[in-house]
């Protein structure tokens, strides 16, 4: 994968690309009801703005595992993404243990099964108490693949691990520190933490926006935006806005 970004500093105020109107999503998580209302007020916010060149909405991965309503969710985005090209999903690491699951890895099954993946499998009707009773991998798998169904595993098997426009760089988790940005691995795009979080130099020039690690209100820094707000504990999902050099949060934190 290629990144179009060196490995030297910038300072200066980071911008989109010109014309370009953006409105980045943390992790939902599950939350249909509050991704229903982020966007009802992200399309308020853009109504109130002179119109932009372009548009996109953009979604930090991680849509399923953990609240109650990650097969609506999924299958909002993925409709929604059929009709429009505005709309960006990217992998997030519950997406790629969906997949792993689904496809009969073990380990993968087991981790996701802990971490949310029993109320993704309950939203789409599959008893979530058959991941203990049953011990049959290959059966277990192909039980819950036609559950999730296969043009839903398609479109998420489909999805980017990042996206950008002009100096934001939009990954899920983040990116690794000293290692130039043309040599980002997948691991690290999905499940980076601490070596990322606690890196307080640049990254390449870019501004790196994220979710993943879960803070309570938005983490605005010199090099990165981290926008988790754990909307499935916390109710409040955060959206960053950004255009040219202009920043600015909106969330349902007054629901």
């Amino acid at each position: 994968m290629i990144f179009p970004f060196g490995w030297g500093g910038r300072r200066r105020r980071p911008r989109t690309g010109k014309g370009e109107r953006i409105y980045a999503i943390g992790d939902i998580h599950g939350c249909y009801r509050q991704l229903r209302r982020l966007l009802g007020r992200i399309e308020a916010h853009h109504e109130a703005l002179p119109p932009p060149a372009s548009l996109r909405v953009v979604l930090l991965g991680d849509l399923i595992d953990r609240g109650p309503d990650s097969a609506r969710v999924l299958r909002f985005a993925g409709q929604l993404s059929n009709r429009t090209p505005n709309l960006v999903t990217l992998m997030g690491n519950h997406e790629e243990l969906m997949l792993g699951a689904l496809a009969g890895d073990r380990a993968a099954l087991d981790l996701w099964r802990e971490h949310g993946g029993r109320a993704t499998l309950a939203s789409f009707g599959f008893d979530p108490a058959r991941l203990d009773s049953e011990r049959n991998i290959r059966l277990l798998s192909g039980q819950m693949r036609l559950a999730v169904s296969q043009p839903i595993i398609e479109w998420v098997r489909r999805l980017p691990l990042w996206t950008r426009s002009g100096d934001y760089l939009f990954v899920h988790a983040g990116v690794r520190p000293r290692i130039p940005l043309s040599r980002q691995q997948p691991d690290d795009l999905l499940w980076i933490r601490d070596d990322f979080l606690q890196w307080s130099g640049s990254f390449g020039g870019a501004t790196i926006v994220h979710g993943h690690s879960i803070d309570e209100a938005p983490q605005l820094s010199e090099h990165r935006i981290g926008i988790d707000t754990g909307a499935y504990r916390t109710g409040v999902l955060t959206a960053l806005y950004l255009e040219d050099d202009r920043q600015e949060f909106l969330s349902t934190a007054s629901d």
